[in-house]
């Protein structure tokens, strides 16, 4: 495949039918789906050391679904797709982030319990005029 022929093929795929897809009706209800496309292409030429050229390319489309726009009496809303892998993806990141920060949480306010301890007692030691010893 040559790269004008990458170039065209890239510029066909890359049309607002890949985004807003084809409008259905029923019951006066209108449904236009939407999705988040993301591409790329790349492309080059050479040579080799005989003298031979060469060039090639490609591209690469990926889509998923955004929601759908609801048109209803004359009023247009959005519905957003829920994509159930982010959302078990984001909960699992979450709880992995809890999980290896509780040992430090812990610490912390196991030192700020004894620091509060230690405060505690040195105000008790004022208060009843002892010396330096420990209560």
């Amino acid at each position: 495949m040559s790269l004008a022929d990458v170039v065209s093929t890239a510029r066909d795929a890359l049309t607002v039918k890949r985004v807003f897809g084809e409008p259905y009706e029923k019951d006066g209800t209108t449904v236009i789906p939407a999705a988040n496309v993301t591409g790329g292409a790349g492309g080059g030429t050479g040579h080799d050391e005989k003298g031979q050229e060469g060039e090639g390319g490609g591209f690469g489309l990926s889509g998923r679904p955004a929601g759908v726009y609801v048109v209803r009496e004359g009023r247009v809303s959005w519905r957003p797709a829920v994509d159930p892998n982010r959302v078990v993806t984001v909960l699992g990141l979450v709880l992995v982030a809890f999980l290896l920060s509780r040992p430090r949480l812990v610490r912390a306010r196991a030192a700020v319990g004894k620091w509060e301890m230690l405060a505690a007692r040195r105000a008790a030691r004022r208060a009843t005029g002892a010396g330096h010893e420990d209560a």
